[in-house]
């Protein structure tokens, strides 16, 4: 060896370094297979958590419930069902592998029979189980009134149904636009006030139409919905108004504003009575618009959302609850 020094030098050198490979590839082989096995595990959790989905899925879901003719309240909007959403509930699961309840996805699933669907027939509400209400208002006088009433609706960004009058919407053509532009809902509320079930088949058609013309010339779209004058209605009012592709709209809550009840009695008379799908009924009153700004606060308090009578007859779910 003495005579060969850099044999010497060289094992020195190499043998460790064939050390630290067999050294190195075995703490690579370990770690490989750590992975290995770790992928493996988190597979497995994943399908498993797949699968506790898929089995768990159905005792969330909530079926739909048909458009029918009730018996107390006739003719009432169906309402969607939830079905969980597997692949999008996995997704949210996945990083942290267990289930999760407060994770789960939802879509919305529709029944079968809508209101469409059903035969003529009044509506007094929406829904049971929708926590919406339905603000209407009567319109054939009361012009003072109506701008600050519109101005609240503003402020509590709030929508409601204005069904006006014929003869009025003629001579008032601005207070049409404005409600309209403001973002509210117009219907069909006769074109004189009549008591329409006291009239002929001719004269009721001529009464909707003659309104739906003057609605349609002043805002370029004609009412879906009709609300007859002092809620007085028999089954032709109702079958004419549904031949004229219109809803007729009846109410559940009456505040009886055209009595000019005080501000407070007009907000207990309302409150007191408030529920899921509830129609109100108002008029351009002094009562309901020094009541009105109160009236609507305490309706958001009491968790209900507020909104066109269009929107309480959708069946769609709120925020998938």
């Amino acid at each position: 060896m003495k005579k060969f020094p850099f044999l010497r030098i060289a094992l020195f050198i190499i043998i460790p370094i064939f050390a630290f490979f067999i050294v190195q590839n075995s703490f690579t082989d370990k770690y490989v297979e750590k992975l290995k096995s770790d992928a493996v595990t988190a597979s497995a959790s994943k399908d498993s958590l797949l699968v506790e989905i898929e089995q768990k899925a159905s005792e969330f879901e909530i079926p739909a419930q048909d458009a029918k003719i009730d018996k107390v309240w006739k003719k009432m909007p169906g309402y969607n069902g939830l079905k969980v959403d597997i692949k999008a509930s996995f997704e949210n699961m996945k990083d942290d592998g267990v289930f999760i309840k407060n994770e789960l996805v939802f879509e919305q699933v529709q029944p079968k029979i809508h209101l469409k669907d059903l035969p003529p027939a009044p509506i007094f509400r929406g829904h049971p189980d929708k926590p919406m209400i339905a603000l209407t208002i009567n319109v054939a006088w009361g012009n003072e009134f109506l701008s600050p009433i519109l101005a609240t609706l503003k402020k509590h960004n709030v929508y409601a149904t204005f069904f006006i009058e014929g003869r009025w919407a003629k001579e008032n053509p601005e207070f049409v636009k404005m409600i309209y532009e403001g973002g509210h809902e117009i219907g069909n509320h006769s074109y004189s006030h009549p008591d329409m079930k006291q009239l002929s088949a001719e004269k009721i058609k001529k009464q909707l139409l003659d309104t739906n013309e003057i609605i349609q010339a002043t805002i370029g779209k004609t009412p879906k919905l009709f609300a007859p004058p002092s809620g007085s209605y028999n089954d032709q009012v109702v079958q004419i108004a549904d031949d004229m592709n219109m809803q007729t709209i009846m109410w559940t809550i009456d505040t009886i504003d055209w009595k000019n009840p005080t501000p407070q009695t007009l907000i207990h008379r309302v409150t007191k009575q408030l529920h899921n799908g509830a129609i109100i009924l108002a008029h351009p009153t002094e009562s309901t618009t020094k009541a009105l700004d109160t009236l609507l606060t305490k309706i958001k308090d009491e968790g209900y959302r507020l909104g066109t009578v269009t929107n309480l007859l959708d069946e769609k779910r709120m925020n998938n609850k």
